[in-house]
């Protein structure tokens, strides 16, 4: 039995060889496919046709057969001295290993987060913007700013979708406390989801902030309180309430986006994780 053995030359050696063999041009593939096109047009014109696609397409395929078995047929092409390869040069240099955390190699993202005080202040800053805008839109719509804090209220206390018109525009004391806790529980918390997820974002978080999770938060109210409190749902405008919710996003996103980043433990290695050796104050600057 013949074995075939391949012999490879050295990484510093140049080839020695005038040319290389590559498969031999031929034309039968497309005198085959050619005749198979004719055989199926003479199915729709006429039935000479089938004949010389046949004859045709059979003398192609008996000779694309004996081109291949059982030698397939080759040609020696003529190798330019001047494109030959160039030599493959080693080097001795040692691969320089970065360590974890190092140029952010091996660190799952976020690599860097805000602070829980940043989140509480700016969800704080945002409910605020959020506050006046409703203010606004009941001293225009119902001229009265206790419209809007009766309705807050009112997920809080169901009772208050079945209120008329005219008891919303009224002061209510249980209805402020109310709407005051819910409101300022809701900022905090929602504050501090954005300073979770905002160095997840890509660039212009802040905008991603306050264009996408007010949109979608929206429709998440909007769809639930249809179902829990129907009443109350009908006296709410939406617009408006679209419009509140985005610019307590753009408020809360940019004062968190301009807050200082902390660099997250896994750029830590696992003596400094375990306050063996002391984390150099540089890294968080």
């Amino acid at each position: 039995m013949m074995t075939h053995s391949v012999e490879y030359g050295q990484p510093g050696e140049r080839t020695t060889q005038t040319g290389f063999e590559m498969p031999a041009p031929t034309l039968l593939p497309l005198a085959l496919a050619f005749g198979l096109m004719l055989a199926f047009l003479g199915l729709i014109f006429h039935l000479y046709l089938v004949y010389v696609g046949v004859a045709v397409a059979f003398s192609a395929a008996i000779g694309w057969w004996r081109a291949v078995i059982p030698a397939e047929a080759h040609e020696q092409v003529a190798l330019d001295p001047a494109h030959r390869p160039s030599p493959v040069l080693m080097r001795p240099e040692a691969v320089i290993r970065l360590k974890p955390g190092e140029s952010l190699h091996r660190v799952h993202l976020p690599h860097e987060a805000h602070s829980y005080s940043s989140g509480i202040i700016g969800g704080l800053a945002g409910g605020c913007v959020m506050a006046v805008l409703a203010c606004i839109y009941g001293l225009i719509a119902q001229h009265s700013i206790w419209f809007p804090v009766n309705l807050l209220a009112g997920v809080v206390l169901p009772s208050m979708g079945s209120e008329t018109l005219e008891q919303l525009r009224a002061f209510d004391g249980s209805a402020l406390l109310a709407a005051c806790l819910g409101h300022i529980a809701l900022s905090i918390l929602v504050g501090v989801l954005y300073a979770i997820t905002l160095p997840m974002f890509p660039r212009y978080a802040f905008f991603w902030a306050g264009i996408l999770m007010p949109l979608v938060w929206s429709g998440v109210v909007a769809t639930l309180l249809n179902l829990l409190n129907p009443a109350l749902n009908s006296r709410i405008n939406w617009p408006s309430y679209v419009l509140c919710q985005l610019a307590f996003g753009l408020v809360c996103g940019f004062v968190i986006a301009r807050s200082e980043r902390i660099k997250t433990l896994q750029s830590w290695t696992l003596a400094e994780r375990a306050g063996i050796v002391k984390q150099d104050p540089q890294d968080f600057e």
